[in-house]
């Protein structure tokens, strides 16, 4: 929402909240942060909740159309991959679901393309047992599998460190190295961790 000139992208944003967590109040410190009213930034933050990987869709399309009047600059999806975990369950539906999941995704690219706007994922992590063997610490995947992997540009994985501190690491990018960075979620939003 802030301006090009403040390294912003003059538009608005539609979050897609699957989850449920999103907060509009949060946005309020976060704005005075950065010299904006918050009113006005409210106003342009687009909230729709889905239930069910269809309605996710559904929404998706309808944001399409939204795109054609309005200037949106990000799309936020928390999480691309939940609803699809919950509609279609065991392995028996597994193909169903990814291709569904791919045909989601595949609208997403349509929209970063058609309208230059950013689109940003969150998903879940899964327990791989028998992927991490016994000498690897933490054996998560994520939730998706190759369908997510290859419809991503860059792909990000973020953890909690000690204290405030939470980690992101560069798991796949086509024009960044393999990185770790720290940072810290502060009453004013993203800041760099000091510990």
């Amino acid at each position: 929402q802030m301006p090009t000139e403040m390294g912003g992208g003059n538009g608005k944003v539609a979050i897609i909240d699957s989850e449920g967590t999103f907060r509009p109040s949060r946005l309020v410190p976060i704005a005075q942060r950065f010299g904006l009213d918050p009113e006005a930034v409210l106003e342009n933050v687009l909230h729709a909740r889905p239930y069910t990987s269809e309605h996710q869709h559904l929404l998706i399309m309808a944001l399409a159309a939204k795109m054609v009047e309005e200037p949106f600059k990000l799309i936020v999806v928390d999480s691309i991959t939940a609803l699809f975990r919950t509609d279609y369950s065991g392995r028996g539906e597994l193909a169903e679901r990814q291709q569904r999941l791919m045909g989601t995704l595949s609208k997403l690219t349509k929209l970063a393309e058609e309208f230059n706007c950013a689109v940003f994922l969150t998903n879940q992590v899964i327990a791989d047992p028998g992927g991490g063997a016994m000498f690897v610490q933490d054996p998560k995947k994520p939730a998706g599998g190759h369908v997510l992997a290859h419809m991503c540009t860059t792909r990000l994985f973020f953890r909690k460190g000690k204290a405030e501190q939470r980690l992101v690491k560069i798991i796949d990018s086509p024009d960044r190295a393999e990185a770790e960075a720290s940072f810290a979620i502060t009453e004013g939003g993203v800041n760099e961790y000091s510990g």
